[in-house]
């Protein structure tokens, strides 16, 4: 059941999957550098799409895989995460659209934190994890064999985490605290394809972290390869993600700061300014 305009569009082959029986996560990439998401469930031939700001894309996968999408999860407002909610809303009557926030496109659902709702057999949880946007939520499940996962949009990247557009560092500190307090092996699937530079400025804050060089030629290698740097997981970004480190030594060395919170303030003033 997909728009008329979309069924004779050519399939989109530049996407990744993660593939686990049941269920399967798509990676789609947008725009310059976004992440799309499409959490398929092959029982039910149905999908939930992530931040689906290029939906012609997003169609265009579903219909190579017979499903059918059923809801539309959006972590902020930006326009390059909310942009296509209102096509999808237009072309697919009266499908759910969550959010945490009433700036988002189309929205149906407003999310607070720790609500939980159901989608096919899924149970989701909403985050509220405020800085990037004071709305800003990320959508963590356990999806049967793939076991945990979480959306974190531009809160949480691989190796990094979002700018501060209308939060302080105590807001991201707090924020990524509950994320850090995810089960260690909830695989990570972020908004953008930030990482070769997260992971250089994060050596440049530990230059003796082995995670942190291991992490970078991994994604090095991928990347060559034409595939992405997610998924992530919460274990390893602990090891080498300085924003999730802010209580370590090494760290707090850096930042010439000892208060977790002015260690988040300077860490990310550092990176804005790193090139």
């Amino acid at each position: 059941n997909f728009p008329r305009y979309f069924q004779n569009s050519k399939q989109c082959k530049n996407y990744h999957q993660e593939k686990n029986n049941r269920y399967e996560v798509l990676i789609v990439p947008a725009l310059s550098d976004n992440f799309m998401y499409i959490l398929a469930d092959y029982r039910l031939k149905s999908a939930v799409a992530v931040d689906p700001v290029e939906p012609e894309k997003v169609f265009r996968v579903l219909d190579s895989k017979n499903i059918s999408l059923k809801a539309v999860l959006t972590t902020h407002h930006h326009l390059d995460h909310d942009g296509g909610n209102e096509t999808i809303a237009t072309c697919l009557k009266n499908i759910p659209i969550y959010g945490g926030d009433k700036r988002i496109k189309a929205m149906t659902h407003i999310l607070s934190h720790s609500e939980e709702f159901h989608i096919g057999e899924l149970n989701i949880k909403c985050l509220h994890t405020p800085c990037h946007t004071s709305g800003h939520v990320c959508y963590f499940t356990e999806a049967g064999n793939l076991g945990h996962i979480c959306f974190t949009g531009d809160t949480l990247f691989v190796g990094g985490c979002g700018r501060f557009f209308e939060g302080t560092a105590a807001h991201m500190l707090k924020s990524l605290n509950i994320l850090g307090s995810l089960p260690l092996n909830t695989k990570i699937y972020c908004g953008h394809e930030y990482t070769m530079s997260n992971l250089k400025f994060a050596l440049s804050v530990e230059p003796d972290n082995k995670d942190a060089l291991t992490k970078l030629k991994v994604i090095e290698e991928k990347l060559k390869k034409g595939e992405h740097s997610v998924p992530s997981c919460i274990e390893d970004e602990l090891k080498y993600n300085p924003f999730m480190r802010t209580s370590e030594k090494s760290v707090q060395q850096y930042t010439n700061q000892a208060d977790p919170i002015s260690v988040m303030k300077v860490l990310r003033e550092k990176k804005d300014a790193f090139k």
